[in-house]
């Protein structure tokens, strides 16, 4: 999955500054960083509203990273056509949109990412269970565990999501299918707390605040890297 290490840190760009976005991205460039996450905010599955498609699209140029869009929005389906074509390499959505009033089933939403070439993941919030989504595990690459609620940055890790990550690390291993499927954490992670998300089982970590709040984001990234 990565080339760096076990694990892969993808800045949120959420967090960067947004009068200076240019920089913002080649200052991930620059870092050992392979993922870019974009949290794509509607005001109402969440409370925050965040950017659409043309900003994905007009930084798209400028950056080789592996474009991760989660869209936390209340009709993801509808938005998949314009996020694919502004140059997205992977899209999740979030389970709670789909379950259980199944607006558009998440299959359908999963096989117009997939047929599109994209890597597709399942979003849950922290009072979600893992049992939710398990009937569709085989049709995933990778499963976005919130460990915060949706819709703000800044907010601190909630610490049973550890637990959380431990369990679905072990659900998946029994069922023998750990290795196509990855944990991506997002919401609260440090310095301080990113080695116990990777030791419970983590492979992908969201990192906004910490990075871009930081006095050297790309040498916090690499640091991440190190742990």
């Amino acid at each position: 999955m990565n080339k760096n290490n076990n694990h892969i840190i993808a800045p949120s760009l959420l967090a960067a500054d947004f009068a200076n976005l240019k920089n913002e991205l080649k200052l991930c460039n620059d870092s050992k960083a392979e993922w870019l996450h974009l949290d794509i905010m509607d005001q109402q599955f969440v409370p925050n509203l965040s950017f659409g498609p043309a900003v994905v699209k007009s930084i798209r140029p400028h950056s080789n990273l592996f474009f991760d869009v989660h869209l936390m929005v209340s009709n993801p389906f509808d938005m998949l056509p314009a996020f694919i074509n502004a140059g997205a390499d992977a899209i999740s959505f979030h389970i709670e949109t789909t379950e259980p009033r199944f607006t558009f089933p998440p299959k359908i939403i999963i096989n117009t990412i997939k047929k599109n070439n994209l890597r597709c993941g399942i979003a849950i919030k922290p009072s979600t269970p893992f049992k939710v989504i398990e009937k569709y595990l085989s049709f995933i690459d990778y499963i976005v565990i919130m460990s915060v609620e949706p819709g703000f940055g800044g907010q601190s890790f909630i610490p049973s999501t550890l637990e959380k990550i431990s369990s679905i690390d072990k659900i998946l291993k029994d069922k023998k299918i750990r290795d196509k499927i990855a944990i991506q954490i997002d919401g609260g992670i440090k310095l301080h707390n990113a080695k116990d998300v990777i030791d419970a089982g983590a492979d992908i970590l969201v990192v906004g605040s910490e990075v871009f709040k930081s006095e050297n984001p790309i040498e916090t990234i690499n640091e991440m890297y190190n742990l």
